[in-house]
């Protein structure tokens, strides 16, 4: 897949009760804490704008996200309201108030000779945020990006879908590569070490 800015993947989703990630808990790849993205809010703005990049170069990683895309600028905090109630001298009364609300970052696996650890994305249609903190023995040598989902009911209602995504932020293969290369007793931990050292035959005889 080419590592331009606006990209169609495939996306499934998970959660951290599965029979396959019980053992990991609610735990992502790097040790931290797996998050659920906020809800969407609204329609992303769409331009479709594509940068294409060599594929051969882990310079386009970097190169890639060069067409303005700014990660805070879709992290400004929203407004929410929120009811509550409170003890007056006559009883209770229900109080709305107005208050800021900056966007969670959800977590996604991916492969990540293909999307690097750290690599930032929207979705367009939504508008979510996810951030590649994890992967999964599934998801190795293939064009699919899983969300995490914060329970089961969210992650059958998501199912499998073709997403178009934007990348605001790449990660670094190099970084990847390091957290990856103690953990090839696996053989789709070690596909993904094989594609991000360059050597793509190799990976591709892996069966």
């Amino acid at each position: 897949m080419a590592k331009s800015d606006f990209q169609t993947v495939r996306t499934t989703a998970y959660t951290h009760t599965e029979a396959d990630h019980v053992q990991y808990s609610n735990r992502n790849a790097l040790g931290g804490r797996l998050r659920a993205a906020t809800a969407g809010l609204r329609r992303a703005a769409y331009a479709a704008r594509a940068l294409p990049a060599d594929s051969d170069s882990a310079s386009d990683y970097r190169r890639a996200s060069l067409s303005g895309a700014s990660l805070d600028s879709y992290l400004t905090p929203q407004k929410k309201k929120v009811t509550r109630w409170v003890r007056t001298k006559r009883g209770r009364k229900k109080v709305t108030t107005t208050v800021l609300v900056r966007p969670t970052i959800g977590s996604a696996a991916a492969d990540w000779s293909r999307w690097p650890a750290g690599t930032t994305f929207r979705l367009l249609s939504t508008g979510q945020i996810y951030k590649v903190d994890d992967y999964g023995w599934a998801l190795s040598g293939r064009n699919t990006i899983d969300l995490y989902m914060g329970s089961r009911g969210d992650m059958n209602t998501w199912g499998v879908r073709s997403e178009p995504i934007q990348i605001l932020r790449w990660g670094a293969p190099e970084a990847s590569l390091q957290v990856l290369q103690g953990r090839q007793g696996y053989k789709h931990i070690r596909r993904m070490v094989l594609q991000l050292e360059g050597q793509h035959a190799t990976a591709a005889a892996l069966e």
